[in-house]
Formats: C-alpha cells, structure tokens, sequence
C-alpha cells in the first residue's frame, strides 16, 4: 500500500512538472526570441490565413508558406538590412569616416566658446557608438545564430498555422482560466499585440519618413539614415523621432544658419509631434491602447534581452504580463464569491 494518498502525490507530481517546466524554460531561454516572433507573427496573420483557407478555399500549406515569405520579404529582411546600415553608419564615426564630421566639429567649437565644453558632440557620438554596438547584438552576432533563431520561429509558425485548430484547442485546454476568461484573454492578447507591433510599427515608419524628409530639405546629410534612427527610436514614448530636430537644428544655428535651425526644430516639435499623437489616437481607438509607461519600462526590460527586438518585444511582454495579472484577479474574484454563496452569509 503506498505510503502517500492521492492528494500527496498529486502534488508531488505537480512539483516535478514545476521544476521540469523552469529547467526547460532555462534550456530553451535562448530561442526566446523565436518562440515570440512566431507569436506575434501568427496573431498578426491569423486573420489572413483564416480568410485565405475558409472563405477563399486555399491550400493550409501554401497559406503557410505564403505568409512565412510575406514576413519574411516585408520584414525580416529590411529590419536586418537597415540595422546592418545603422552600425556600420555608427561605426565609421569613431574612424573619422562619417559625412557629419564637419558639424561635429562646429558644435565643438560652438559648446567649447559658450559652455566650456570643446569635445562635447565627439564624446556623444563616441558613447552612440558603443551603445549601438549593444543595441544590435542579433546582427553584429555569428550568422549562424541569425538563421536558426529564424529557422524555429518559421517552423513553429508553420505548424501552428497548418494545425491551427489543434494549436488553439490545446490552449484553451491547458490554459489555467475558465473558458469565457481564456477567450477574453486572447482577444486582449491580440489587442496588445496590434497595438504594440502594428500601432507603434505605423507610428514609427511615419515619424522616420518625415523626419529623412525634413532633414533632406534642410540639407542635413544622410537623411535616410537619420530617418532610420528616427523610426528605430520612435518605439520611445517622450524621446520619438522629433527630438533628433533639436541637436539638428543646433548644428544648423552652430554653422551660421539661425532661421533654418529654428524652423527644423519647429517642424520635428510641432508637424511630426503632432502627426505622432493623431496617429496614437486612431490606432488606439481601433487596435487598443498600450500605456506610455508600459512601453518605456518595457523598453528597458526588452533591449538587454532581445536587442533592438527588444523595442518591440519588451513592452509586449510587459504587456501580456498584465494581462495575465488581469485574468488572475478577475479568477481570484469569481472564486471569492463562489466561496461565500457556498458557506453562505451565516458562516
């Protein structure tokens, strides 16, 4: 006769799938990134596959196949081909290489006359560069690690497209809410991820777009690549890709050119300032809001971890976190009741 009854074992059991579920979780930390970007890439074309293979009548694989290209055509590759330019950009700055040296040199004579402060841009853009060395680990890493981290997120991505509806079913059957709260849960998921990766992606490719434009028409060099910057730190409530107009407007009035400085920083603070909060207007009214605070906390939690993905990955995450607090309290609501209409109000 075992010496442990059921409820005993149970929780020996339940025990070692803890244990087990933290070690693997360990194990698989570095493909972290996959396992997410598959995540987020099957909420955001969960709806086009379902059109494609229901209404349309197309073939599952090749809905899957399609989409994986699609991703990988509009996304992975302009992402890592833009974050390639970017650090080889930053990097030439340190090898007196970088076409904005001149004016680099006019806000050190600028900052050196009026603040005592003569190596002020050069040390600035020193520090860039070496943050920016950190920023981009994914590309500056072994293009080995590049293609597998891709490797597993498109394999998860196709199965969980081809099997959709065994992929969801073990969700709802393994999720640790009651169904009603499950399905809540995943629509809010969804709302998260639209207006974490769709939102904030509109948002920032249009602050980046009228940023290049602006610093083309002003004569700034490189505007395309600033317009990259621009977009990379539009992700940043606050910071956001108008606030480059201000040091650019600087070397503008450093150089002799007062009226030009000003207007370029009237245009970022007050055209792409602007175009930035009527944009997060409509898209929170349509996708979901995703709180300023949420994004910068999850800012700084998702660089260290997933490097420029982490502008992304960061705030979802912090996101799906509150979420998961939010269906835990709703649960711990519902059973407090169910508790008291059991024991009733007597007891």
């Amino acid at each position: 006769m075992s010496v442990f009854n059921y409820k005993q074992r149970n929780n020996i059991i339940l025990t070692a799938i803890v244990i087990l579920g933290c070690f693997l979780v360990y194990a698989l930390s570095s493909l972290f990134s996959s396992i997410l970007g598959a995540i987020v890439f099957f909420t955001i074309f969960r709806p086009v596959y379902l059109h494609l293979t229901e209404k349309k009548g197309w073939n599952k694989t090749l809905v899957a196949l399609l989409i994986i290209f699609t991703s990988l055509i509009l996304v992975i590759i302009p992402l890592m081909s833009l974050s390639i330019m970017v650090v080889g950009k930053i990097s030439g700055i340190n090898k007196d290489t970088f076409n904005l040296q001149e004016w680099v040199e006019k806000i050190d004579d600028y900052a050196g006359r009026n603040f005592n402060q003569p190596h002020l841009a050069e040390n600035t853009l020193q520090k860039l560069g070496a943050y920016a060395t950190d920023l981009f680990p994914s590309i500056l890493g072994s293009a080995a690690n590049i293609i597998i981290t891709l490797l597993v997120m498109y394999f998860l991505m196709y199965f969980m497209f081809t099997q959709i509806y065994q992929f969801e079913a073990g969700l709802l059957k393994y999720a640790p809410f009651r169904e009603q709260h499950t399905v809540k849960f995943a629509v809010a998921l969804r709302n998260s991820t639209y207006s974490n990766v769709l939102g904030q992606g509109i948002i920032a490719l249009t602050q980046g777009t009228l940023l290049a434009m602006g610093f083309y028409a002003f004569g700034i060099p490189d505007p395309i690549f600033w317009g990259v910057i621009g977009t990379f730190i539009s992700f940043l409530p606050v910071v956001g890709a108008p606030t480059l107009t201000i040091p650019a407007g600087i070397i503008l009035i450093a150089g002799g050119h007062t009226f030009k400085g000003i207007a370029l920083m009237a245009f970022g603070l007050l055209f792409i300032g602007n175009i930035d909060n009527v944009l997060r207007m409509i898209i929170n009214r349509r996708v979901g809001n995703t709180h300023p605070i949420i994004s910068i906390i999850g800012v700084f939690i998702g660089i260290p971890l997933f490097g420029i993905l982490g502008l992304v990955f960061g705030p979802l995450l912090l996101s799906y976190f509150l979420l998961l607090l939010e269906i835990y309290e709703t649960n711990r609501m519902a059973a407090d009741r169910l508790e008291r209409i059991r024991t009733g109000p007597g007891e």
